[in-house]
């Protein structure tokens, strides 16, 4: 074997080795992070299984408004035999203005915003400003309180029908 075809065949074989190890098609395969990546919404996810209980919380977040309010999107839903209710909804202990179903059937959504809302909660002229991160609470009368990490989003593409 000449050199020149030695050299061409190292050649191939190394650059076949890093196109394998550059692309991760070998290395983290069905484990990769990025494939594993369930969350699919600005929304947070809250699942509450204790006691009981097992809520689910889904695309939980807030929408600013003109006035500087802040509307609550989401959607909760119980599916424990046992009935619970959603007594409030805080920011910074802040209150929300909440109107509309309360009471947590099973497997009945209480949705927040949408062609098919159930629930309105809002945060009046708090100066919500699109961008930020927020504590905010729901209390259950079953559940107990949870606080996660919600965005307030602006009110544009999904969002752009959401009033105060």
């Amino acid at each position: 074997m000449s050199r020149t075809h030695f050299k061409n065949i190292s050649l191939a074989f190394t650059a076949v080795a890093l196109a394998l190890s550059l692309t991760a098609c070998s290395g983290s395969g069905p484990n990769a992070a990025t494939r594993l990546v369930k969350k699919v919404t600005d929304g947070a996810e809250i699942m509450i299984k204790n006691e009981g209980n097992n809520i689910s919380v889904t695309n939980l977040l807030l929408v600013a408004t003109e006035d500087g309010s802040a509307v609550v999107v989401g959607t909760i839903i119980n599916y424990s035999e046992e009935r619970d209710a959603l007594l409030g909804i805080s920011v910074n202990n802040v209150a929300a203005a909440i109107t509309g179903e309360q009471n947590l059937d099973q497997n009945k959504p209480v949705r927040f915003e949408g062609d098919v809302a159930t629930t309105k909660a809002v945060f009046n002229g708090v100066g919500a400003k699109a961008g930020n991160n927020v504590k905010l609470s729901l209390a259950f009368a079953r559940a107990g309180v949870v606080t996660t990490n919600v965005i307030i989003r602006d009110k544009r593409d999904d969002y752009a029908s959401v009033t105060p």
